[in-house]
């Protein structure tokens, strides 16, 4: 039975390592190695979950069996008109189409409500096949961008929206 779980700051080398495994077939054959790499190491790495962690962020792992299965993160990022970001959601890849991504969207869901949360957005790449999963789950495409990440890198997203 899969179980969902607040993460600690304990979790973060799983936290690494489901990115890890998971960011190369989910984005490669939309980006370069190198930029994954280079988002791997500025995203994931110890001192930005801890930042991540001490602002705010809440992490949510999803387990079964005492294996960490995957991951979903998010934050508030406008409280005054009560808006949260979905940062991270990150499933392995042999749990694709399991379930899993579904199990955690909804918690996050749920636990925003509870907040008093109005609204959900995320980005995801446009090329990404989770567009559709997203859709899916409710949420709408409310932009597209193009954002500078540093070292010569874009990410190509659609900012997505879901009313809650």
């Amino acid at each position: 039975m899969i179980i969902l779980r607040k993460a600690k700051e304990q979790d973060i080398p799983s936290i690494q390592n489901i990115a890890n495994k998971t960011w190369p077939e989910a984005y490669g054959d939309m980006i370069s190695k190198e930029q994954i790499s280079y988002m791997l190491d500025k995203m994931y790495n110890k001192g930005e979950l801890l930042s991540q962690f001490q602002q705010g962020h809440i992490f949510l792992i999803a387990e079964e069996d005492d294996k960490d299965l995957g991951f979903a993160g998010f934050s508030v990022i406008d409280s005054k008109n009560q808006v949260y970001k979905l940062h991270k959601l990150y499933i392995l890849p042999q749990m694709h189409g399991m379930g899993v991504g579904k199990l955690l969207i909804n918690e996050v869901v749920n636990v925003i409500k509870k907040a008093g949360g109005k609204y959900l957005q995320l980005n995801v790449n446009r090329n990404n096949k989770a567009v559709r999963f997203y859709e899916t789950a409710g949420f709408k495409i409310k932009e597209t961008v193009d954002l500078d990440i540093g070292n010569g890198f874009l990410m190509n997203d659609y900012v997505m929206e879901k009313r809650l």
